[in-house]
């Protein structure tokens, strides 16, 4: 990953947090996104004290902006002549069931988990035709795979993002670009930490390792869709589930 250049958005926290040490663990040159510029400039602290070959730059960015989207893809052509992997992870729910769903409830999923997926793409993808080359792998979830009762906005956003990266990635594959996406299911985060016993004991039942995974699992196989080891792999879609569905 050695002067690579990565976009990762959602890069403050949990799963994106993961992926943007370990490509810079790799040696690439990571520009993490999110809201919170603390969160970021603390992880940019933290992968330079630890001297990985790569780095980290921080960019404050709210993905339900497509003009703030731009904005930031440009300058980050600007500032580094290239960009060679993208990878949106920026995601949100706002659970609840179908009948008591208002319409800002889905509509700002489907605008941050979906929507800015697109914005993003369409941005960095004129960038990696001109180079005629690029990675983008786009983290979907289980729950677009399988669905997920009280999560309809969520599982159409992640379902979504299957089939527009199926799409993109034969748009784009004679561009020598691939499109894949990363589908993961319980995962060790704030968010699980905090769900109580009722919740995660039945849900470690129906995973055949009987356990959530780690952030590091996902992200080895985001860095791993990335670099040249998976050069003839696109259009694809790996769930990270501990076998949960299959």
């Amino acid at each position: 990953m050695k002067d690579k250049i990565a976009i990762v958005t959602g890069g403050s926290r949990g799963i994106g947090r993961g992926i943007c040490e370990c490509l810079a663990q790799e040696g690439a040159t990571v520009v993490a996104c999110a809201r919170n510029m603390n969160a970021l400039t603390e992880l940019a602290a933290e992968v330079k004290a630890k001297e990985y070959q790569g780095s980290i730059s921080p960019h404050a960015l709210d993905v339900s902006s497509q003009a703030a989207i731009e904005e930031l893809v440009d300058s980050v052509e600007a500032d580094h002549g290239k960009i060679d992997i993208l990878v949106n992870n920026a995601g949100i729910t706002r659970d609840g069931l179908l009948m008591s769903m208002d319409d800002d409830q889905f509509e700002d999923v489907l605008t941050t988990n979906l929507r800015s997926a697109f914005w993003m793409t369409r941005a960095v993808s004129k960038y990696m035709v001109r180079k005629k080359s690029g990675r983008i792998i786009n983290i979907s979830s289980v729950a677009g795979v399988m669905g997920n009762p009280g999560q309809t906005n969520y599982a159409a956003s992640k379902a979504g993002l299957i089939g527009f990266s199926k799409s993109v990635a034969k748009e784009l594959g004679k561009r020598k670009i691939t499109c894949n996406v990363v589908a993961p299911g319980f995962i060790t985060t704030d968010m699980t930490a905090s769900l109580p016993d009722s919740v995660t004991g039945p849900a470690k039942e129906l995973i055949p390792l009987r356990r959530f995974g780690e952030v590091g699992e996902v992200a080895k196989v985001v860095v791993f869709l990335a670099s040249e080891a998976a050069s003839y792999i696109t259009g694809q879609v790996i769930v990270v589930d501990g076998g949960m569905h299959m």
